[in-house]
C-alpha cells in the first residue's frame, strides 16, 4: 500500500472518530431537551379551566390568576394574624412583626383587589381551610407557645410564598401581574425579615412538612 493510500485511510479514521464523538455529545442534549423545557415551564398552580386570556396588559394565564388569588388569600389570614400579634404579643419583636403584617397586607390587599378588578379575576373572600386551621392553632396557644407558633407558621408560609412570587415574576407576560409580583416580593421579604428578627424562628423546623401557598379553587358565582 502506498504512503498516499495510508494517509487517506488514516484521515478517514480520524474523521469517522470525530463524527462518532459529535453524535455521542449530541445525544444527551437531545435526550434532556424535554427535561430542560419542563424545568422552564410555568409554575404549577390551580387551573381554573379558563385557559390563557388576552388582556390590555398582556396574556393572562391560569398560573397568573392562581397567583392573584393566592396574594388575596395571604392577606385574608395574615391581617387577622397580625392584629392578634399586636394584642397578644408580650415581646416587642412580636408586636413589631404584627404591625408589619398589618401594614404590608393592608396595602397589598388594596393592590390585589385593583388588579383583580382590572383583569376580571374573581377573588376569594375568606381564608382557605388550611389558613383557618393556622388561625385556630394560634387562638388556642398561650404565652410563649403562642409567640413561637405565630413566628414559625408565618415564617414557613412566607418562605413558600417567596418562591412562588419569584417564579411568577420571572415568567408572567402580563404587566399588571408583574407589578403585583414586585409589590408582593417587597412585602414578603419585609415580613420574613421581621419574623426572623424575633429570634424565634426554628430554621431546622422549616425543612419539615411546611405550609405551602394554599390551593385555590375558583370562586363560585
Amino acid at each position: 500500500m502506498s504512503l498516499a493510500s495510508k494517509h487517506v485511510i488514516g484521515t478517514g479514521v480520524v474523521i469517522g472518530a470525530l463524527a462518532f464523538t459529535l453524535i455521542a455529545l449530541l445525544i444527551p442534549v437531545q435526550s434532556f431537551g424535554g427535561t430542560t423545557a419542563a424545568a422552564a415551564a410555568a409554575p404549577a398552580g390551580t387551573d381554573d379551566g379558563a385557559g390563557t386570556i388576552s388582556t390590555a396588559f398582556g396574556p393572562l394565564t391560569p398560573q397568573d390568576r392562581d397567583f392573584i388569588r393566592k396574594v388575596r388569600l395571604a392577606g385574608l389570614w395574615e391581617l387577622p394574624a397580625g392584629r392578634q400579634a399586636q394584642q397578644r404579643g408580650t415581646r416587642p419583636a412580636i408586636r413589631t412583626a404584627g404591625q408589619h403584617l398589618i401594614d404590608g397586607h393592608t396595602e397589598l390587599d388594596r393592590r390585589v383587589i385593583e388588579v383583580g378588578q382590572a383583569l376580571a379575576v374573581d377573588l376569594p373572600n375568606q381564608p382557605s381551610d388550611q389558613q383557618q386551621d393556622w388561625l385556630r392553632q394560634m387562638d388556642q396557644a398561650q404565652g410563649a407557645q403562642y409567640e413561637r407558633l405565630f413566628v414559625q407558621l408565618l415564617r414557613r408560609a412566607h418562605g413558600k410564598v417567596f418562591q412562588l412570587v419569584a417564579q411568577i415574576r420571572a415568567q408572567t407576560r402580563n404587566s399588571m401581574v408583574r407589578a403585583l409580583a414586585n409589590d408582593a416580593n417587597t412585602t414578603v421579604l419585609d415580613h420574613i425579615t421581621v419574623l426572623e428578627d424575633s429570634g424565634l424562628v426554628d430554621f431546622d423546623g422549616l425543612a419539615d412538612a411546611s405550609p405551602s401557598p394554599s390551593t385555590v379553587s375558583p370562586p363560585t358565582k
